[in-house]
């Protein structure tokens, strides 16, 4: 697989933001014209970097290191045993990794009936017919906080239909969790876990703001918001186990700054494509567009940082999935679930392709490259 297969269509010309590890620990880069350049001298972290200059403001080169096309970058089934001298890793350090919550219609729905069946699988296809009979099926019309929303509130609570979900949907504020700890997620081409304890779960494709530490959106990239829908439904209280798992959050392959070729408005228009092959030669197939989004991403953004929180590294930020397969996979009625070696391929024109495989949580490479490490990795470089 070649490097300019997973980049955006117009990569050339396009600001990327990422970190290489090319032998010494995880290396700050921007690759302009196409060009590979390390920014570690110019700060030590991808987090610094977007702190030290504005939006707009000419970042200095850093040192070429030569085409990105020319770079050995492999995915984790390309390379097993971890020869490659370049390995590409989550274009974020020290940014909070944050989410938002049922932001689409559909994701909503899904997990209105994920809480009504408990967890089991076998009764959403039931509950997914009588919420379509009861709500029309569509909330895409229904504008958050409004008038409008708060008489469908009503409404559904006399019917009995009511779900915390819903009051995340349309109600005034929206859904802002922390998805991981900070340097948790994974790259493209590595694996994503799902605990081996769950037995229906799905990926969660979205688009994934990069915002500086004054909250600044400063781009975007495409992210996996990996989701076990049984923990998730049995209870919202076990949303943190339903999220926060060993290598279940991926982000990749690069973020990509705005600038005269790439703007918010991409992202509001971006039209984004699912794509799961397994190992049982099952093929799932999905797109959607990001203008189906319940609220504006700047209006998230802006919910989860001002006044009331500040994130003084940045963070990056989940906009909520436009997916929720349902196709069934193995037994009629039982819908979607993952199967390990699942190839989960997310991809939009301008941001390129983030591809992962899939594995259970316990049998992903452990996580042990924390803070700590990075700070004393970039001391022992003389980065700091």
């Amino acid at each position: 697989m070649g490097v300019s297969e997973f980049l955006p269509e117009d990569w050339q010309d396009a600001t990327l933001l990422g970190r290489i590890d090319f032998g010494e620990g995880p290396t700050p880069v921007l690759v302009r014209g196409g060009r590979v350049e390390d920014m570690s001298k110019v700060a030590p972290t991808v987090a610094d970097l977007m702190n030290a200059f504005a939006p707009g403001a000419a970042i200095p080169r850093g040192e070429d290191k030569g085409p990105l096309e020319a770079l050995d970058i492999r995915p984790v089934w390309e390379d097993p045993d971890g020869a490659a001298p370049v390995k590409l890793l989550a274009p974020v350090d020290l940014q909070c990794l944050k989410a938002a919550g049922v932001t689409f219609a559909v994701s909503t729905l899904e997990r209105v009936i994920e809480e009504r069946a408990r967890g089991d699988a076998a009764a959403a296809l039931k509950i997914r017919q009588q919420l379509s009979e009861s709500m029309g099926g569509d909330l895409r019309g229904v504008n958050p906080g409004s008038e409008g929303a708060e008489r469908l509130k009503q409404t559904l609570i006399k019917d009995g239909l009511w779900s915390q979900y819903l009051e995340v949907a349309i109600g005034p504020d929206a859904e802002i969790f922390t998805k991981g700890p900070t340097l948790s997620s994974m790259g493209w081409g590595d694996h994503v876990g799902v605990r081996s304890d769950s037995h229906w779960n799905n990926p969660e494709p979205e688009v994934v703001l990069l915002c500086d530490g004054s909250g600044q959106i400063r781009g975007a990239a495409l992210g996996n918001d990996v989701n076990l829908r049984d923990f998730e439904g049995r209870s919202a209280l076990l949303l943190s186990k339903a999220k926060d798992n060993n290598a279940s959050c991926a982000i990749g392959p690069f973020f990509r700054l705005f600038d005269e070729t790439f703007a918010l408005d991409d992202v509001r228009s971006a039209e984004v494509e699912l794509k799961i092959t397994g190992r049982d030669n099952f093929v799932l197939d999905g797109k959607s567009n990001m203008s189906l989004i319940s609220r504006d991403p700047a209006v998230l953004a802006g919910q989860a940082f001002g006044k009331q929180h500040q994130y003084p590294d940045g963070f990056a930020l989940f906009l909520g999935t436009m997916f929720a397969p349902i196709q069934d996979r193995d037994t009629p009625g039982q819908g979607f679930t993952h199967k390990v070696g699942d190839r989960v391929r997310v991809s939009t024109p301008k941001l390129g392709v983030l591809e992962n495989e899939v594995t259970t949580c316990d049998k992903a490479r452990p996580w042990t490259f924390g803070i700590s490490a990075l700070i004393r990795n970039l001391a022992g470089r003389g980065l700091l």
